[in-house]
């Protein structure tokens, strides 16, 4: 990797002369390289990026051409490591560096304000992200993810922890790790250091022995039910006051796994009537005698996730826990229990979560989803997951713009979907090639009077805006069909537009005679056109602009799938029951046939159907069978 940013440092000298004619080819090449890539060498920032950035930035030629926004892919990369990494210097003149101030101040207004006044940060800056293991990663945990790389190294170059919270294993799977650790590389997050919760086990129990010697911890056997009513009602438990020696005792026979063991928990102690009901007497520790999937079955004890971690925090050097704003009223007990073991302090500073309507974000919901089959897994385009939305079509560049143009504020919105794949759009429509499909179901056989009786094909571009998109083939022939849609649309004697060929007159409508169809309501179907070319014709005074396939070629048969919600509700409220609010059909397929140039196209492959949208190709055309393509939202309504 070294020696490929070398090389993309040195080719920066390419990008120094003030003629557009000799940077024209090199910034071309890096526009090609930059198509569905984030950064220019890995997935995040290298001196690949700020050497390019600062050499075009630097030079007044290169710098007016990019803001042309002629090259889509150039201009995309360079507004994102502009907006995204504030601490880039540039040897630039005053004037120039008062100038780039300007700009950089109102590309940050389009977006969230990071200049939050978080304290101490001269004295270094270590931010985490600690997922529990124990499912995919979300677009809620991307956030977290990102925000907290976002501080640590592009805000104030420090240190960002990677810690897994495995304290439960119940729940939690190597799987889920190793996926963890793939979807945070794809969004563009490596950290400095990975580490486990678990690996602190040892420390952990004995920090718990500790509150308990001093006081600050005892041992309960209150009914779970019990304990939750008491906790909310202020009601002290039966054990409070145990003594010490009785509290060690259970927490050995915790320790153990015993039968005995397994009917207890270690509570804080703190208060039991305190207004914050996350300040009274919260449970610390439980017996589970699960294997672990780290230190299998060395320990029958795991810490809750509000005792280790701020333990953990202050023993990694954290100096700042960004989480969201649910944590809100656990901070004074995160605070409380460093202060009881008398452990270096730690800033909290928490942001709102990522919310969307009709969307669940609960890892115990989406799991459920998968285990009762709603979904395939969780890779499912209608799941919430960065594999998710990833396979539905959202870019990488796009979730990351999006999710840092919301910045670390405390406001807690309920979002809305259209603008999130609105953005995704700015960056698939510049390098999605345009290819044709029609719908097999009653697609409409149409002979053109004044087509050459032999069919023949061109070349044409496969994006008229972008040519480094390359070419395809368009076939002619006086045998073609276009959509039923389309079919019934048309009027006796109506001038249309061919798209790729012309205009031409619909002499000849034929509607389908099947006495089943006498009986419905509505136009009949049409079962066949004929349509006159009409080249000399003007494509703008047409009101209708239509698809076509001319039937001489290599069809290729697909299968188009769009997806509707999950849930049917904007909100969930505490009271509803998610089963009654599960969408009963939220998968739809369409089979359709394109032109033969899909053939060749491979999975993950992002295209535009012309007038149908924007697809995925998540299973390419082989051996015969259809592709079959997903649908990609664009942010508007349907």
């Amino acid at each position: 990797m070294d020696q490929i940013v070398k090389e993309w440092k040195d080719r920066a000298e390419q990008l120094k002369a003030l003629n557009l004619k000799q940077i024209e080819g090199p910034m071309a090449e890096l526009d090609a390289h930059l198509t569905l890539r984030s950064y220019i060498v890995g997935h995040s920032l290298t001196d690949a990026d700020t050497t390019v950035w600062g050499t075009l930035r630097d030079n007044r030629v290169a710098h007016a051409f990019i803001k042309q926004g002629l090259m889509v892919n150039l201009t995309r990369w360079f507004r994102f490591i502009e907006e995204t990494s504030p601490s880039l210097t540039l040897p630039q003149h005053p004037a120039k560096a008062a100038k780039s101030t300007v700009e950089e101040t109102s590309n940050k207004d389009e977006g969230g304000n990071y200049d939050i006044g978080l304290q101490d940060t001269s004295k270094g800056v270590v931010t985490r992200f600690p997922p529990e293991p124990s499912g995919y990663l979300h677009i809620g945990h991307a956030k977290a993810a990102l925000l907290n790389d976002y501080f640590a190294h592009k805000k104030y170059s420090g240190t960002l922890i990677l810690r897994f919270d495995d304290t439960n294993p119940m729940k939690e799977k190597q799987e889920f790790q190793d996926s963890i650790i793939e979807d945070l590389a794809l969004i563009g997050i490596t950290a400095d250091k990975t580490t486990h919760t678990s690996d602190y086990f040892q420390e952990l129990y004995e920090y718990c022995v500790q509150m308990i010697k001093s006081g600050h911890a005892y041992a309960d056997d209150t009914e779970q039910q019990t304990m939750r009513d008491q906790r909310m009602d202020g009601i002290p438990s039966k054990r409070r006051d145990a003594s010490i020696e009785d509290s060690l005792s259970h927490f050995e026979e915790m320790k153990a796994g015993t039968d005995e063991g397994k009917r207890w928990f270690i509570r804080a102690k703190i208060s039991v009537d305190d207004p914050n009901k996350a300040m009274r007497d919260p449970v610390i520790y439980r017996c589970s005698p699960e294997k672990h999937h780290r230190t299998g079955d060395r320990w029958k004890i795991y810490p809750t996730y509000d005792f280790c971690c701020p333990i953990v925090d202050s023993i990694e050097g954290i100096t700042h826990a960004l989480r969201t704003t649910e944590y809100n009223d656990r901070d004074a007990q995160y605070q409380w229990m460093l202060k009881a073991l008398n452990l270096r302090p730690v800033y909290n500073w928490n942001f709102s979560r990522l919310s969307f309507i009709r969307t669940l974000l609960s890892k115990r919901k989406l799991t459920k989803f998968v285990e009762t089959g709603v979904v395939w897994g969780w890779d499912d385009p209608r799941m919430p997951t960065v594999r998710g939305i990833r396979r539905r079509g959202m870019t990488i560049p796009a979730l990351q713009e999006y999710i840092l143009k919301q910045g670390p504020s405390k406001n807690i919105v309920n979002l809305d979907w259209h603008q999130f794949w609105a953005t995704n759009k700015k960056y698939i429509d510049p390098i999605a090639g345009r290819y044709t499909a029609v719908i097999t179901e009653n697609r409409v056989q149409c002979t053109v009077l004044g087509a050459d009786p032999n069919p023949s094909h061109e070349e044409k571009e496969l994006h008229v805006k972008n040519k480094g998109l390359g070419m395809k083939l368009v076939y002619y022939s006086s045998n073609i069909l276009v959509d039923q849609a389309d079919a019934q649309s048309f009027a006796q004697g109506e001038e249309i537009t061919l798209m790729n060929w012309g205009n031409a007159y619909v002499r000849k409508i034929t509607h389908s005679m099947n006495p089943l169809n006498l009986v419905k309501s509505g136009p009949q179907p049409v079962s066949s056109l004929e349509l006159e070319l009409h080249l000399e014709g003007d494509f703008k005074t047409t009101k209708k602009k239509i698809t076509w396939l001319s039937a001489d070629q290599k069809l290729v048969p697909v299968e188009l799938v769009d997806f509707d919600y999950l849930i049917t509700k904007d909100k969930l409220g505490d009271e509803d029951n998610v089963d009654d609010f599960i969408t009963p059909k939220s998968e739809f397929r369409t089979e359709a046939i394109a032109d033969c140039n899909v053939a060749q196209l491979p999975q993950d492959k992002i295209i535009q159907f012309d007038r149908k949208g924007f697809f995925r190709i998540d299973r390419p055309f082989l051996d015969g069978k259809p592709a079959v393509m997903f649908q990609i939202p664009t942010g508007k309504e349907k």
